[in-house]
């Protein structure tokens, strides 16, 4: 395989760096991305930031005001229920085609779940989490699904990673809840019917929405 060109190499290390930043709540919404800045702090000219600015735009990370400033992307509660619209339009279908082959080998469903029970941050929980669904994704063997999902998971990191925030400052227990509803779900696909399956991811993504009020509250 071809290594990238350096300049693609640093534009890619930073688009990491900020997106990680941005998703993990050290960049809170609405802050000032400067060019300058963050080319200082990583060590490269500004073109690779802006660069990895512009592809975070792209992720729905990441908007330009008028006057050409970059942005951490305030999500507002439409963003989320047209993300949510879009999950409940795809993840259930695609529980449903990967039923065969989950209930076959649900074995990195499985990995999937013990290394979120032992993950030590939020950050790692809400990655894996989403992780988990990705295994889905790609089990249905159905690329478009897969294709339509990976253009939204900045974002939902980015949204599922604040209402974990949101939800451990009231419960303290995001990740067993996680821990708990996947195992669930890989019970389900072990023993159920397609049909079945699609009907219980289904109400998973609903029980996903009704964590919303806390991000008002938030707000």
């Amino acid at each position: 395989m071809k290594t990238p060109p350096i300049s693609q190499q640093r534009s890619d290390h930073a688009s990491e760096v900020l997106r990680s930043r941005i998703i993990d709540g050290v960049l809170e919404p609405g802050a000032l991305l400067a060019e300058s800045a963050a080319a200082r702090e990583l060590g490269v000219s500004r073109v690779p930031v802006r660069e990895a600015l512009f592809a975070l735009e792209r992720e729905g990370l990441v908007e330009f005001s008028a006057t050409g400033r970059a942005y951490v992307k305030d999500l507002a509660p439409h963003d989320f229920e047209e993300l949510h619209v879009l999950r409940l339009a795809l993840e259930p279908v695609a529980a449903r085609l990967a039923a065969p082959a989950l209930r076959n080998d649900a074995s990195r469903l499985e990995e999937n779940i013990k290394a979120t029970g032992k993950a030590t941050t939020l950050p790692q929980v809400t990655h894996l989490d989403l992780d988990f669904h990705e295994i889905i994704l790609e089990a249905s063997g159905n690329a478009r699904l897969l294709k339509l999902w990976h253009s939204m998971r900045s974002e939902l990191e980015l949204w599922l990673g604040r209402l974990h925030r949101s939800k451990q400052l009231q419960t303290r227990g995001t990740r067993a809840e996680t821990v708990t509803s996947h195992e669930g779900l890989v019970e389900t696909f072990k023993t159920k019917s397609p049909a079945e399956c699609e009907r219980q991811m289904r109400q998973h993504i609903l029980s996903w929405r009704e964590w919303l009020p806390m991000m008002q509250e938030e707000g």
